[in-house]
């Protein structure tokens, strides 16, 4: 039986109530949108399958076998194998290990450099405002991949490197999102009333304007998870991420090409991988949106 909180109730217990229902209604919201919880389940599994990487694979995979190349799909090797002998299958669950964390990696170093900005920019204006705003619309002058390839130019290429790039070319994005959510959030009652009574700044921008900001926030990232993921794969693609013989998708693209005529398994498996991690993400991060959104939801 829950347990109800009186008109009397101490705040404290008042809060964690409100919390603790917040919960539960994002809980059973998410179980009955059946595209997010269908999203949220294919990539589960994924990220279970990067983990059990060395127990649900038979085969190391960066050891080549001259013999086995471009052997087609069957009980030995399920995916087939490459031009170099070395078992798809394997490398295309070893690959879910490098390419998950660079689109969760490369979103994180977008938000939390987006949310610094347009906090700024949207609550103290002005100068501020106009200075953070001109050079978000100067990267905004150029394409996101030719951004993330003239750092990657800059850093040399790597895995690593390419986090940095895309997380760099995701920035303004945020940060519009950011400074539009705050412009509206500093105009409210508890916050004018924050200011007047000597609240310092930092906490009005922490306890009053970020909660106003997070869902729009959360919901953006998890969409840019997929962009972030397919941006990483082009530029692996182009030979400017993962070097050989490390596995990745979009190097395993790269490496397929040649034989999308004759050996067709070779691309198709990593770019069915990406296919599906990419729709699973969009699946859970338009549900969540619904979600979040109380328009949406009325």
């Amino acid at each position: 039986m829950a347990r109800r909180v009186t008109a009397g109730a101490p705040p404290m217990e008042l809060r964690a109530t409100q919390a603790r229902n917040r919960r539960k209604d994002f809980f059973y919201s998410l179980l009955r949108t059946k595209a997010a919880l269908a999203g949220l389940m294919i990539l589960s599994l994924m990220i279970l399958a990067a983990i059990l990487a060395p127990l649900i694979t038979h085969y190391d995979p960066i050891v080549i076998s001259p013999p086995d190349r471009t052997l087609p799909p069957s009980r030995d090797h399920w995916l087939g194998t490459d031009g170099f002998g070395r078992d798809i299958y394997s490398r295309v669950v070893y690959g879910a290990r490098v390419s998950l964390p660079v689109g969760l990696i490369a979103v994180s170093i977008a938000a939390s450099i987006g949310a610094v900005l347009g906090l700024v920019a949207g609550y103290f204006g002005r100068y501020a405002d106009a200075i953070i705003m001109r050079i978000i619309d100067i990267m905004l002058a150029f394409p996101s991949i030719m951004l993330a390839l003239v750092v990657v130019a800059i850093l040399g290429p790597s895995i690593r490197n390419v986090m940095i790039a895309v997380g760099i070319s995701e920035i303004p994005r945020y940060t519009r999102l950011i400074r539009g959510q705050v412009l509206s959030a500093r105009e409210l009652l508890y916050v004018e009333a924050a200011k007047v009574i000597g609240v310092p700044t930092s906490k009005i921008l922490v306890r009053h304007i970020l909660p106003n900001v997070v869902s729009p926030v959360v919901v953006l990232g998890t969409l840019s998870v997929g962009s972030a993921i397919l941006a990483a794969a082009g530029l692996s693609f182009l030979g400017l991420g993962a070097q050989p013989p490390r596995p990745e998708w979009g190097a395993m693209l790269a490496d397929g090409r040649q034989f999308l005529s004759s050996h067709w398994w070779v691309a198709t498996m990593p770019g069915l991988a990406i296919a599906i991690t990419v729709l699973a993400i969009n699946m859970f991060g338009d549900g969540l949106r619904d979600i979040l959104d109380p328009r949406i939801r009325t």
